[in-house]
């Protein structure tokens, strides 16, 4: 995509959501880390159908580390992978509380360390919570950057960086939620709407 194109592709999803924001319903940056490790290989909305009990119990590290694994199953059994989600917020929650007095961190590097937080993760938390102008590349990012060739890549780490190079440096703080919404609603695996693009 040429860098005309590239311009116009973000003032017309910018024109459509001036403000676009993650569909995960959350209070705090844990709760935030939290979501993302829930909704892997799930839906927003099965998460959000989910956490707002849990956070009412267990709304920060120390809470969910004191509600304890096989408690913390009981409110997300209905998300996909629970157990062995449920056992990676506490081990989160427990590295969270011993090293970083509770708070979620702000660099990448110590977000990888923690249980069930890969380069996704990492990057959705630091876009959300932190406003660094990350990228996650996710199932519908991967799809629309290859389709609309915006950022070609084999593998979402080939993506992320062909996306970092190409999308223009004042959409580069919405792009990943921009580009989420894209493939979400519009521009579908199967019969994408490409006369709504």
């Amino acid at each position: 995509m040429k860098k005309v194109s590239r311009e116009v592709f973000f003032q017309r999803l910018k024109a459509k959501n001036p403000k676009p924001r993650t569909e995960l319903r959350y209070a705090s940056e844990f709760q935030l880390l939290v979501s993302v490790i829930l909704s892997a290989q799930a839906t927003d909305v099965s998460v959000n159908k989910a956490t707002p009990a849990l956070f009412e119990v267990a709304p920060d590290a120390r809470s969910m580390l004191g509600l304890g694994e096989r408690e913390l199953r009981r409110y997300i059994r209905s998300i996909g992978l629970f157990n062995s989600k449920a056992k990676n917020i506490i081990k989160t929650s427990r590295i969270l509380v011993d090293e970083f007095g509770g708070a979620v961190p702000r660099d990448r590097k110590n977000l990888e360390r923690l249980a069930g937080v890969g380069r996704k993760t990492a990057n959705v938390v630091l876009n959300t919570a932190f406003g660094e102008p990350t990228i996650a590349v996710d199932t519908h990012i991967f799809r629309v950057a290859n389709r609309t060739r915006l950022g070609i890549g084999k593998t979402p780490l080939a993506v992320e960086k062909a996306l970092l190079k190409s999308v223009p440096q004042d959409y580069r703080g919405d792009a990943h939620h921009w580009l989420i919404l894209h493939g979400r609603y519009t521009c579908f695996s199967r019969n994408p709407r490409c006369g709504a693009c």
